[in-house]
């Protein structure tokens, strides 16, 4: 039976899966009401885990030392009780050389090297390059598909990567070519990002010391 997250520690994950968010936006992305993510929100807070800053016509939430090592700490335990089987360390290791081949993509959709410049801006006129890269970046959502169903049997919060990389893909192909790499929007590469730091974050890794 496929684990289910206990709201607090699916708050706290997702403000580190954002980064820096406001309220609704880690409401939505724990799957929680927005009053209960609040209310989560201010005892994290007063906890010392997670910090409200506001400037401008920004405000949001982000994660303090403490909270990012209270957050592996709460994964750490869950995984104990709902992973027995370490099918999440077995999906990292399958992942990472999709990762390598999804960061390439992303650099040759941003990037198209001319005799002039190796480092020249993709102007995307090329139809023909982004072409090869849509179907590269089509094929790694099909590669990935099975393990992010291995990764929702297991943990239910691991479930919605593949429907939201899905739909920024749609998007890309269909002339939005902003949902591909763009952060401001839930573009591939933003879904892409946050499931290797959901998987990172799961199994206690550092970044910095990947493979």
């Amino acid at each position: 039976m496929t684990y289910q997250s206990m709201a607090s520690l699916l708050v706290l994950h997702a403000v580190r899966l954002l980064g820096f968010a406001d309220s609704e936006a880690v409401a939505e992305r724990a799957g929680t009401s927005h009053a209960d993510a609040l209310h989560l929100l201010n005892a994290a807070e007063h906890a010392g885990w997670v910090q409200h800053a506001a400037f401008a016509d920004l405000d949001g939430w982000s994660l303090t030392d403490s909270g990012k090592a209270e957050n592996e700490r709460q994964l750490m335990a869950e995984r104990v009780s709902a992973d027995p089987n370490n099918v999440v360390a077995a999906a990292y290791w399958v992942f990472l050389p999709l990762n390598a081949r999804l960061l390439r993509a992303v650099t040759d959709w941003q990037i198209k090297p001319t005799e002039a410049d190796q480092f020249a801006p993709n102007d995307h006129l090329d139809h023909a390059w982004d072409g090869r890269v849509l179907e590269e970046l089509t094929t790694l959502g099909r590669e990935l598909d099975p393990l992010a169903e291995r990764l929702s049997a297991v943990l239910a919060r691991f479930d919605g990567y593949m429907a939201r990389y899905e739909s920024a893909l749609r998007r890309a192909t269909f002339g939005e070519l902003d949902w591909i790499d763009k952060t401001d929007k839930d573009s591939c590469h933003r879904v892409w990002f946050q499931l290797h730091e959901d998987l990172v974050a799961t199994l206690g890794i550092d970044r910095r010391n990947e493979v």
